[in-house]
């Protein structure tokens, strides 16, 4: 347990994405939700994948946030309480990408930046030592 150099390649670029997506949403113009969200939806599969890598687990090369939540519950069955975010954010892992009928508009964006900050928050404050090596430098 505690991959930490893996694991810590998830958590680097979760919150690239994540920081990307907050850049977007307060400074372009006109902001494009449907990007914003995407990384919304990024950043939450890597945290997600990174708790599965300290477990070691191989996370599954897929982007529905559901079946990868059910693999963290073995693990800590708190991860049920964050399944009605990710059911929210999974939709923008593939569908911003391609044209489609239904445009996002500002309050699913910052729904997605919310539940994202949640997902974050929980993995940050229910694993600690995941972040173990963040801390000890």
């Amino acid at each position: 347990m505690g991959n930490y150099g893996f694991v810590k390649e998830w958590i680097e670029i979760a919150d690239t994405d994540f920081a990307a997506a907050n850049h977007m949403a307060t400074t372009m113009y006109p902001v494009p939700y449907a990007i914003v969200c995407f990384h919304c939806q990024q950043t939450a599969e890597k945290y997600i994948k990174g708790f599965l890598a300290f477990n070691d687990v191989e996370p599954p090369k897929i982007h529905d946030l559901i079946p990868l939540i059910n693999l963290c519950e073995p693990f800590n069955p708190k991860f049920s309480t964050l399944k009605e975010k990710c059911v929210s954010l999974t939709e923008y892992g593939v569908e911003p990408r391609y044209p489609m009928e239904n445009h996002i508009e500002l309050g699913e964006m910052n729904r997605a930046l919310l539940y994202t900050k949640e997902i974050i928050s929980f993995i940050r404050k229910d694993v600690p030592e995941m972040f173990k090596e963040e801390i000890n430098g």
